[in-house]
């Protein structure tokens, strides 16, 4: 929304700490920001500062993305190295070369980038990875970039193909998201729009499996089946049983889950997000299994939090090697990043006895009204002050 000079409204906005900082962030740096329940409306139109806030802007990968827009409407921009989970390296040199070759001059400084650019130029890009968050980035910097510019080797995750939708609707000109290969003819503005946000995948693959893992019954309506299709493959696998209609997923779990190999891929492959869910479920599954993980390296903070539990999961390399047990038992564990609180939370709702989650500040980050969809699906479970002063969740088996 950085890109318009005019209005933007925002429809289905999550309320989640992410979006909250991202809300704050923007309006440091100038733009007029409301909000209603989940309607945002921004005018980015007076947008006069290129330095953020740099706490905020480590707090979440994400705010990184700011550097591109910001080059393309004020020419200069100064942000810090990102933050965000502590799941492996994940650097910017994607994102950092893609500019450069659309023309940006950029700088490590003091651990910050500082970047210019009178106005960028279309170019070719390729990628050495379909790194998504490079994709989106780099695509909406070209959009007010003069020429056209073509991204290779891009990712094909829906995030990217929503957000080139989006950014049609307020007049650029996306073409081929979706595929390997986007191609943007850059414009000299976007205008105003409205758009409403498509149902969080991610989100929706995490009650998913909790509804296999708990031998549950749960449908996850406004989704589509297509988007889930790697994760439905595995727990069909696994034993479930799934229905699937035009936007809702209805899965069935079973006490007897089967084992199962996993190995996490970009898009259409089975998403590294919901990798530590699935393992969850897979701690009470008939045989071993195997997680492989080829995206993010460090991404194992729930394999410890998980063994506390009961579970017996060991590591060889990138692949954790899970031998199914007959139960979990209750205890107090840590979540570390967004992804690992989910998987604890799956096993907590397992889990025979009482589980206490701490640092449910990293789950705040991308789930909504998490402990109200849990209460209405059956789960016992309450939000509590701990002795540290941080939030914790309880659950009762």
């Amino acid at each position: 929304m950085l890109l318009s000079d005019e209005p933007v409204t925002l429809r289905g906005v999550p309320q989640v700490s992410d979006i909250r900082i991202k809300l704050d962030l923007l309006s440091h740096i100038g733009a007029e920001v409301r909000r209603d329940g989940d309607t945002v409306w921004i005018d980015a139109g007076g947008i006069n500062n290129t330095e953020p806030p740099p706490d905020q802007v480590r707090a979440i990968r994400t705010s990184f993305y700011l550097l591109g827009p910001l080059l393309a409407r004020l020419g200069r921009a100064r942000l810090p190295q990102p933050g965000g989970c502590k799941i492996g390296a994940r650097p910017v040199d994607f994102h950092l070369k893609g500019l450069s070759a659309l023309g940006a001059q950029i700088e490590l400084v003091g651990g910050a980038y500082e970047a210019r650019a009178k106005r960028l130029k279309g170019a070719e890009i390729y990628l050495d990875y379909p790194s998504a968050g490079a994709t989106q980035h780099l695509m909406a910097a070209a959009c007010l970039a003069k020429g056209q510019s073509v991204i290779k080797n891009a990712a094909m995750e829906p995030e990217v193909v929503a957000l080139a939708d989006f950014l049609n609707r307020l007049g650029a000109r996306v073409e081929g998201a979706g595929t390997s290969t986007v191609t943007i003819s850059g414009v000299n503005r976007l205008g105003g729009g409205e758009y409403r946000i498509p149902a969080d995948r991610l989100q929706a693959g995490t009650y998913l499996v909790a509804a296999a893992a708990t031998a549950g019954d749960v449908t996850v309506h406004g989704v589509l089946p297509e988007y889930q299709a790697p994760v439905v493959s595995k727990l069909k696998e696994a034993g479930a049983t799934v229905e699937e209609g035009s936007d809702r997923i209805r899965v069935r779990g079973t006490r007897y889950m089967q084992a199962v190999s996993i190995k996490t891929m970009p898009y259409p492959g089975f998403p590294t997000d919901i990798q530590q869910p699935m393992a969850a479920l897979l701690t009470t599954a008939h045989g071993v299994s195997t997680v492989e993980e080829s995206i993010y390296e460090s991404r194992i903070g729930h394999i410890d939090e998980l063994n506390r539990m009961g579970a017996k999961i060991r590591l060889e390399g990138r692949t954790s090697v899970v031998t199914g047990v007959d139960h979990l038992h209750g205890t107090v564990v840590e979540a570390t990043d967004l992804r690992a609180g989910a998987a604890l939370i799956i096993a907590a709702l397992m889990a025979e006895g009482e589980t206490v989650v701490k640092n449910v500040h990293h789950i705040d980050r991308g789930y909504e009204d998490l402990e109200e969809s849990l209460r209405a699906l059956g789960a016992d479970i309450r939000r509590v002050a701990s002795g540290e002063g941080e939030a914790a969740a309880s659950w009762s088996g």
